[in-house]
């Protein structure tokens, strides 16, 4: 089986299809909306109302572009605050309108930039996942690629959260793991197998909830066998969700989230080897 660091190349290949080739695939008649009713519009959030097998859904992506023009246009899959205020606004709709939401999340995280943090940055992404855990309408989440920190935290706050085979999810890059533990940049690979920060990885810790293979001639090249599963699934689940009570529904994604704490503990995740580094840097603060 290959690294951890086999599949973060392929999750940041420019050729990996995006939100867009997924919406374009799996859903019908989509119809996008535009800004946050606050300050402007976002390019690296699309999202909108579309038709599964004829039930209308919301659905909601990061977009970053498949060459330089349109990654610039996407500020490369980073958004700013007005992005995630677009994206809560959209949910809020879907909860009037009792529409499932579904959430595609491919990005290296928030953007970090002087204007993003004047606006708001952090204040936008807890204020979504505030909002993702009460909102009184079906979410899934599915990690089509790099799922990087709040950044990403920001869209999954769901009931169900899936991953393609090379989707990750992590609280920062392998690069700069290895950077802020062993000063190392040498060492990228061996922090990206340490962090877990795989579908295969996720499934075992329960993060995430259902993974799906891509095929060996690579997603971008045989896409459709991989959206019909895709499609198949959503049909399949949405409804069953969409039958729960209010209160069940809520209850459920609340439990789903508070067994995580039993993994607050992070060293009991750590090698010997990375714990001692650890307690090494906080001793030299």
């Amino acid at each position: 089986m290959a690294g951890a660091m086999e599949s973060v190349k392929k999750a940041r290949m420019v050729t990996r299809p995006t939100t867009s080739d997924f919406i374009n695939e799996i859903f019908d008649d989509f119809i996008e909306f535009h800004g946050d009713r606050y300050f402007s519009e976002d390019n690296a959030i699309i999202g909108g109302i579309a038709s599964l097998n004829g039930m209308p859904v919301t659905v909601i992506g990061i977009e970053k572009g498949h060459d330089l023009a349109s990654n610039m246009q996407r500020n490369f899959g980073c958004p700013n605050p007005e992005g995630y205020r677009k994206a809560l606004r959209l949910m809020k709709q879907a909860e009037k309108f009792k529409r499932p939401v579904v959430t595609f999340i491919s990005t290296a995280g928030a953007f970090c930039g002087v204007g993003a943090e004047e606006r708001g940055q952090g204040e936008a992404i807890a204020r979504n996942l505030l909002e993702m855990s009460r909102l009184k309408t079906p979410i899934i989440s599915i990690f089509t690629g790099e799922g990087g920190s709040g950044g990403a935290l920001a869209l999954s706050v769901a009931d169900e959260v899936w991953m393609l085979e090379n989707g990750l999810f992590s609280v920062l890059s392998p690069e700069g793991f290895a950077s802020i533990l062993w000063r190392d940049n040498d060492r990228v690979e061996e922090a990206a197998d340490i962090m877990k920060m795989t579908a295969r990885d996720l499934m075992e810790s329960g993060v995430c909830d259902r993974f799906f293979e891509e095929p060996e001639d690579g997603l971008e090249n045989e896409l459709e066998s991989v959206t019909e599963k895709l499609k198949e699934a959503l049909v399949s689940e949405l409804p069953k969700l969409n039958r729960l009570s209010t209160k069940r529904l809520l209850q459920n994604r609340y439990d789903r989230f508070r067994k995580f704490g039993e993994f607050s503990d992070s060293s009991r995740y750590l090698t010997d080897e990375v714990a001692e580094a650890v307690e090494n840097r906080s001793k030299q603060q």
